[in-house]
Order: C-alpha cells, then structure tokens, then sequence
C-alpha cells in the first residue's frame, strides 16, 4: 500500500542540530529518522512511500537518490505549511496504488502492529482507523472514546484531569479510504481537528490500541529515548550493543558510557563519562569529559574536562 509521511515540520526543537539539515535524515542509531518511522510497516505492505516535507528538499532529493531502500519514496513539496490535513491533501497526486492509505507522523518511533490495524480496518468497514495509545494523564492530549466493537464514537481535546472520557490517544498512525482522500479540501486544515471529528460521529471511524513502545522523537529529550528505545528493541543493523549502549563501527571508547548510542568512527576519551547521550558520527569527547543527556553533533568536539548536561552541539561545532 500507499505510506503518506507527514514530515513538514522545521525542526525546531532540535537546534542546531537541524539547522540546514533535514530532520528526518537525522541519524537514528544506524538509519535515518526517517527509515525508522517506516520501518514499523512490515516490508511486504510498502509500495511506495511518500514524504510530505517542507525544508531539506534538496538533501533529501539527493539522500533518496543515492539510498537503497526497499521502497519507492516520492517527495511532496510544501511551499507552506499546510497543517496534517492540507499535507494529506497536497500528496494525493502522488499515489500509486489501490486501497487504504496508511499516514504516519514523521517524529515517531513505536511498535504499533499495522498488520493488526489493517485487519480490524477490513472488519469495521471503517473508513479511516486509528492507532490508539494508553497514557496516565490524557490532558495533554486529544482523547478517543472507543466503544466493545473497536469504534470511535468521539474525540476529547485535552480534557481537564479527572474529566477524561477514555486514556486512549491518537498514536499518529492512522489508515484513511481513498474516497476520504479525494473529498479533503486543499487549503491549509488539521485532520485531527476537522476531518476525524466527523468521521466519528457518523460511525466511520475505527481504532485499534497497541501495546510496546511509543516515543515522539521531536525534542532534545525524546530523541534520546527514542534512541535508547532500538537498542533495547534490537532495532540496528549495524554495529553492536554492550550493556545498554550501542556503538557503531569503527567508535573507540575509553570511558565509561551508559543509556547512550555512539555513532559510527566516534571516539570517546580515556577517563570520560557519557549518561544518556546521543553522539553521531566522527565525534570526538575529550579525556575525562562528563556529559549528561546531551546530543553531539556529526564530527563535533567536547574539550576535555568538560562537565555539560542537557546541551544540543550542532554538527562539527566545538564545547
């Protein structure tokens, strides 16, 4: 089938990592942000994948062209932002197949099961059906109300504590029918606030929960737990895990590193200490360095001594 992947977003909370950088090429682990997203659809259910953005065109055009991946990917270029809705609407002329259109939100790495979602979108009959998180405390968030027969009835924006209906979320990972697609208006619109909405009061509207892992990998924090969620899924292909850390080919380590990925040819000095860090590749960290929860920049340098927590080095930048 048809992915839409709603990657229109500038990155913003990432800086400087994605300043003049594309954030869904942003190395997670030993693929991008991107491929990672994917790769929660099974491979024999891709066709082709599109890629709503809006900033990095040009390195993304040149990334796909020169990238194996097991699957078409087609840009849909936003001159503006479109909101999920104008987003969806904008990559319909580059569709290919037949049948339900699988739509993922760029920033997010989970195990939702989208073989399940199929099947109990086929039973339901529904017109689009929604991957459904369980959280604490919904009142950041919009709810699902969903009923015995896997429906949703309706939706709940960030209720008060205590007034909550369902601790059910959208999981940003929905199927949609095509004839839905055709009817969205092209202006600029959220298809969580304008278009689910309805589908679920006429009772076209399915939704499945699903269980594992769940994590937005759009801020300094959540990248870090996205990162630390594949290596405690396995989800790497390359290089290897020691204790709870991954490294990749050709890192040195000389300290002592833990909850943390350290990218490809990385080194890390005699006496240094890492806690919950993401360094990408070529990166350098001095002797006896102490970091906590930062993210370092490709081909970076940390001095030795450093004592940084919470930082965001941008790509070859120096602290």
């Amino acid at each position: 089938m048809d992915v839409i992947v709603l990657a229109g977003g500038f990155g913003t909370r990432l800086r400087p990592w994605t300043e003049g950088r594309a954030k869904p090429l942003l190395p997670l682990l030993d693929k991008t942000l991107l491929e990672r997203v994917v790769e929660a659809v099974p491979p024999e259910m891709v066709d082709r994948v599109v890629v709503a953005a809006g900033y990095g065109i040009d390195e993304m055009e040149s990334f796909f062209e020169g990238s194996s991946m097991p699957y078409e990917v087609v840009l849909s270029i936003e001159q503006e932002a479109m909101g999920t809705g104008g987003a969806v609407a904008l990559a319909r002329q580059h569709l290919s197949g037949e049948g339900p259109v699988l739509v993922l939100n760029g920033d997010l790495i989970s195990s939702v099961d989208v073989a399940a979602l199929a099947v109990h979108h086929a039973a339901t009959g529904a017109k689009a059906t929604l991957s459904l998180w369980e959280v604490k405390d919904p009142s950041r968030f919009g709810v699902c109300d969903l009923d015995e027969t896997g429906m949703i009835g309706r939706f709940q924006e960030k209720p008060e504590p205590g007034t909550e209906f369902s601790n059910l979320i959208n999981a940003g990972c929905y199927l949609i029918e095509r004839d839905v697609l055709s009817n969205l208006s092209s202006d600029k619109h959220s298809m969580e606030r304008e278009v689910f909405p309805g589908l679920a009061e006429t009772g076209e509207m399915a939704g499945l929960a699903f269980t594992g892992y769940f994590v937005d990998a759009g801020t300094p924090d959540s990248f870090i737990e996205a990162a630390q969620v594949c290596i405690a899924n396995g989800r790497h292909d390359t290089g290897h895990i020691q204790g709870d850390c991954w490294f990749g080919d050709e890192s040195v380590c000389l300290g002592e590193v833990s909850g943390s990925a350290i990218g490809p040819e990385s080194t890390i000095g005699e006496g240094a200490s890492l806690v919950d860090c993401v360094v990408l590749e070529g990166a350098r960290i001095g002797a006896r360095a102490k970091l906590n929860r930062c993210l370092v920049g490709m081909g970076a340098t940390i001095s030795e001594d450093s004592e940084l927590s919470d930082l965001v080095l941008g790509h070859g930048d120096s602290a």
